[in-house]
């Protein structure tokens, strides 16, 4: 099975570039960091978009770098840092000579929305350089203080990331076993949000149990209650969310 491009909006993307820059793992920057050669490095990132992880991950890397951002959406490379090179490529299927000459691969929040199959091309193209990838959601989320439906909302949603035949929460863990023999490092990045992400919270908060409903039709009676209650919530400064993402770094 092979998914089916999904478009993501410039406006989502800045929405949630602050929160994944609090949320990456620094240890794992630092380590891959540690990892590369001397000099000139080239960086290749993967359905990089606009180029946010670009912008995070440079600062912590040494030495003259040379970044070349991959993705199926021109819109998206248009609004990449000027000196970045952008390239137009369906990530799910680069051959090892587009990465020829890569010092290390990174995406993020890109696992997820890969299928089994994609993956694994996407791994053997990257196969024999250091990659890090951010931000894999991993289906776990809790949101304070509790509600009654929080539970069948977050099954209802995992089950909708994964119809398109996405790996969806199971991302991580599909990409930890297809890398036996590597070394793999994975680490949490959560996002907190609260009242200092007010406008992020709403963007998710209403994705998130939109895409619940669509998965389970008999939730939407109860969900039209249940938003009102959360936004009041979040209105008021007392919700508090915790969504988990992993981060990965595989070191040849």
């Amino acid at each position: 099975m092979s998914a089916t491009p999904v478009r993501v909006s410039p406006e989502w993307l800045a929405l949630r570039e602050p929160a994944d820059a609090e949320a990456r793992s620094a240890e794992l920057a630092e380590r891959l960091a540690r990892q590369l050669p001397a000099g000139r490095l080239e960086i290749h990132d993967l359905g990089g978009g606009s180029g946010a992880m670009g912008r995070w991950l440079a600062p912590r890397l040494p030495g003259p770098q040379h970044w070349v951002v991959h993705d199926r959406d021109d819109d998206l490379l248009r609004l990449a840092p000027a000196a970045f090179e952008t390239r137009r490529s369906d990530v799910t299927r680069l051959a090892p000579a587009d990465l020829a000459g890569a010092s290390a691969i990174v995406a993020s929040a890109l696992l997820d929305m890969l299928t089994a199959d994609e993956l694994a091309r996407m791994l053997g193209a990257c196969a024999g350089r250091p990659l890090l990838v951010t931000m894999t959601v991993t289906g776990q989320v809790s949101l304070s203080p509790a509600d009654p439906l929080d539970a069948r909302i977050v099954a209802a949603f995992n089950a909708h990331q994964c119809r398109r035949g996405w790996l969806g929460p199971e991302a991580v863990a599909a990409a930890v076993a297809a890398l036996r023999g590597a070394e793999v490092l994975v680490r949490p990045s959560p996002w907190r949000l609260g009242a200092a992400h007010a406008d992020l919270l709403a963007e998710w908060f209403g994705g998130w149990v939109a895409a619940a409903c669509e998965q389970e039709p008999a939730l939407a009676a109860e969900a039209r209650a249940y938003r009102d209650r959360r936004r009041a919530q979040a209105d008021a400064g007392e919700l508090a969310v915790i969504v988990e993402h992993a981060d990965l770094l595989v070191l040849p």
